[in-house]
Formats: C-alpha cells, sequence, structure tokens
C-alpha cells in the first residue's frame, strides 16, 4: 500500500474533477505546461495522493502535472459491476483523461498497476503520448509471494465486500508493525481511502495483478520514448526482473537508491528529478 510523505497540497496544486468523455475524475493539478504536461496514474489500493510529493519539484521544472484517482478510486466514483474495472476499461479512461488535458501530448506515468493499465492504454492507442514511464511496474503477473497475498484479499473482497471496514480491519491486525509506524493522520486517510474504493474495483484489478501476461515484446514495438522507474527493492515486480524489461523494450533505465516500491513516495525529489530528464530527452529539451 502506497503512503503519501504528506497530505497537503502544495500552494501551487489546486484539487478539482477533469471532466471527460467517460465521465469525471478527481484530479491534483500543479504546474504550467513551459515544457510539457504530464499524467499521473496511481497503483492498486491508491490514489492521486501518492503523487503528493512529486507536484512541487515538476511544475518548478516546467512542467504541468496531473494525478488522477481512476475509476472507483478514493475520490472517483464508479459503479459496483466487476465488468467496469478491466484493465481495457481503465485503459479507455486514461486515454479519455489524456484527451481532456487539451495538449497534444501528454507524458504518462504508470504506478504498479497503473503501469499496467498505462500499457493497456498505449498499446490501444499511442497517438496522445509523448512518453511512457512504468513506476515501480512489470512485465507481467506479480511476483508468487505477493500473489498468494493478493488472492487473500481478493478472496475476502468476494466474500466480504459489503464489509469494507472490517477487512481493513483485519489487514491492519495482520501487520500491527506496519500500522505502528504510521501517523494518526495518515492511518485516517488510509482507512477513508481504503472504505471509499469500490471493492469491484479491487477485485477486479487484484485479479489483474495475478494474472496479467506478459506483453513486453507488443510494447517494445511502439515507438515511443519508455522509462523504467524503481525503487532498489521491490517485492511486487522483482529489480532484476525490471532490469531485463527495460533491456526488452529498450527503455531508459533508472533505480532510486534507498526506496521500496514507491519511490514517488519515499523520495519524490529524486523521483521528480529522473523524471524531468526523462521527460525533456525525450522531447529533444
Amino acid at each position: 500500500m502506497s503512503k503519501p510523505p504528506r497530505l497537503t497540497l502544495p500552494s501551487a496544486a489546486r484539487a478539482y474533477r477533469l471532466s471527460t468523455d467517460r465521465g469525471s475524475f478527481a484530479v491534483h493539478e500543479a504546474g504550467e505546461p513551459v515544457r510539457g504536461t504530464a499524467l499521473l496514474v496511481p497503483g492498486f489500493t491508491g490514489s492521486k495522493e501518492d503523487f503528493i510529493g512529486l507536484l512541487e519539484p515538476l511544475a518548478a521544472a516546467g512542467y504541468r502535472v496531473v494525478a488522477v484517482d481512476g475509476r472507483g478510486q478514493y475520490e472517483t466514483p464508479g459503479p459496483r459491476e466487476e465488468s467496469a474495472y478491466g484493465l481495457e476499461e481503465l485503459a479507455g479512461d486514461v486515454l479519455a483523461q489524456a484527451g481532456a488535458l487539451g495538449v497534444d501530448r501528454v507524458h504518462l506515468v504508470g504506478h504498479s498497476l497503473g503501469g499496467l493499465v498505462s500499457r493497456a492504454a498505449v498499446l490501444r492507442d499511442p497517438s496522445p503520448f509523448a512518453s511512457l514511464t512504468l513506476l515501480s511496474s512489470g512485465p507481467a503477473a506479480i511476483a508468487e509471494e505477493q500473489q498468494a497475498r493478493t488472492k487473500l484479499l481478493v478472496a475476502a473482497l468476494e466474500a466480504m465486500g459489503d464489509d469494507m471496514p472490517g477487512i481493513w480491519e483485519a489487514m491492519r491486525a495482520h501487520d500491527p508493525q506496519d500500522a505502528a509506524q504510521d501517523s494518526p493522520e495518515l492511518t485516517r486517510f488510509l482507512r477513508e481511502r481504503w472504505l471509499a474504493t469500490v471493492p469491484e474495483q479491487l477485485v477486479v484489478t487484484g485479479r489483474a495483478l495475478i494474472c496479467e501476461p506478459d506483453r513486453v515484446d507488443e510494447l517494445s514495438r511502439v515507438a515511443l520514448p519508455k522509462l523504467v522507474l524503481s525503487g532498489a527493492v521491490d517485492y511486487a515486480w522483482p529489480v532484476p526482473l525490471m532490469d531485463a524489461m527495460a533491456e526488452r523494450l529498450g527503455a531508459r533505465r533508472v533505480v532510486v537508491p534507498g526506496t521500496e516500491h514507491s519511490p514517488n513516495a519515499e523520495d519524490p525529489a529524486t523521483t521528480a528529478a529522473a523524471l524531468a530528464s526523462f521527460w525533456d530527452s525525450a522531447t529533444g529539451m
């Protein structure tokens, strides 16, 4: 579960709802498109808040940055129907979000599950995008140990999806050391985000993390600048696996030292610098 470094938006950022031809989405936006515009897509159990630490440094680097809650995530509502949350449906939303930003091409960043969604969007139609960054996201399904954990969560959601508070308490009890490290403010936010996320969204995207096929060869044929960015340790997709994926893609590869699955939250300054450098190179700046 990605944990924002803070919960207060920087003074230069704003929260609003982005209207698209597939509905409206809760977003955080900062910066002016001096050098370009970027769309940030969060991961499993995540939200736009996971990118709060990136907003200010990327805006200062000359980029307009828009972080989004996907369909059924936190402050973006969604139906209680599993059919609404397949990767192709979510990819359609990303294409609609990119189209609604009012620019020719957008730098697309997908964190974890968001990388799988972003990949699906690019494979469907790369034309709205200036580049693709896969942030702590791998070539196919997550590692076997993480698959087992995700299967347990999906099973609990299938059986008890109408009792999200009960599932939350069970999750926290299962990992008390992690829970003890969180501030009261962060604990309240994480619980609120969990309760606001549509259970069917978590069920379907959880299954995708368990079953997603390897589509790297398809993606390698898309003529788009690509970056594979991760922490130095990752339990969802081991770092050597992401190293190999970057090589297969012909992508730039960046590892953020001292971070794990969420370098965007764990070291936003270094992550933002890597993104801005890549975006500058992708557009010849």
